[in-house]
């Protein structure tokens, strides 16, 4: 029989937490590489003790551990793209922020990760000022949803205008572009605003009756990361994560007793 001989498929790095149920952080980042044909690599921050109803416990990985991962991965694997998600506090991402800058890695996609679907905090409140000056400035995208914009830029976020000043905030800080998630918007309609400091692209869509989805933003950041890694410039990695997320949203399995993890089995 003759052997099938693979072509080498692109590599994707996660930076980001454990989590035990399987929906969010490395578990779903890695399942929707997987999805994409992008070969996924990791970098764990923490170890959280999750299911689909609440985060439990919370160890975090000694930060020179985090860097030496990261490290490990790019001298070996070099992955094209990579994307962070649960940094949990200042120490792992100053680790982060030097080994990114370190590597060079120019497709990197930050999820301002901050609270858990269930509303479990996984970021100390002491560290957002480190994420802001430390990764911001070192990302092609960043995808916060409202309440982390308006952590991150200290305005309130609330409505499209809102979702605009602070995209343009986060580009004056330092990001080539910024994608504000609105699923948390009072409406019927679900609007994500991407900005790359030129130009404004816009998606809009009826919000879908499944309640409280877990692992949607790790999920989403990760098929962009994904994208990235394929080669895809960043306004068509959104577009192209966007409707593998609302997908996976909208064929979730309904599985545990809390939020639903995603179907990351779907076709992207």
């Amino acid at each position: 029989m003759k052997a099938v001989v693979s072509t080498r498929p692109p590599v994707a790095l996660t930076i980001a937490g454990s989590d035990s149920g399987g929906g969010a952080g490395i578990q779903a980042d890695l399942k929707t590489f997987h999805a994409f044909g992008v070969f996924g690599t990791s970098a764990v921050t923490a170890v959280t003790v999750q299911n689909t109803v609440g985060v439990t416990g919370v160890q975090m990985i000694d930060p020179d551990v985090v860097a030496a991962q990261i490290h490990s991965v790019m001298q070996d694997l070099a992955p094209t793209a990579c994307k962070s998600g649960m940094l949990a506090d200042a120490p792992i991402i100053h680790a982060v922020a030097d080994a990114l800058s370190d590597c060079r890695i120019e497709r990197y996609v930050l999820d301002p990760v901050m609270v858990a679907a269930s509303g479990d905090p996984l970021l100390d409140p002491d560290a957002v000022d480190s994420l802001r000056t430390e990764l911001v400035p070192l990302a092609a995208l960043v995808t916060p949803n409202l309440d982390e914009a308006s952590i991150l830029t200290g305005l309130q976020v609330a409505s499209e205008t809102d979702m605009r000043r602070a995209a343009e905030h986060l580009v004056n800080a330092g990001s080539r572009a910024v994608l504000i998630k609105g699923g948390h918007l009072e409406a019927d309609e679900i609007v994500d605003v991407l900005y790359d400091g030129t130009e404004w692209l816009e998606w809009r869509a009826t919000k879908l009756p499944v309640g409280n989805a877990h692992g949607t933003g790790c999920t989403l950041s990760a098929a962009i990361a994904a994208g990235l890694a394929l080669g895809y410039p960043v306004n068509e990695a959104v577009d192209r994560g966007l409707a593998y997320t609302r997908r996976a949203i909208a064929t979730a399995p309904g599985l545990g007793a809390g939020s639903t993890p995603l179907n990351h089995w779907v076709e992207t």
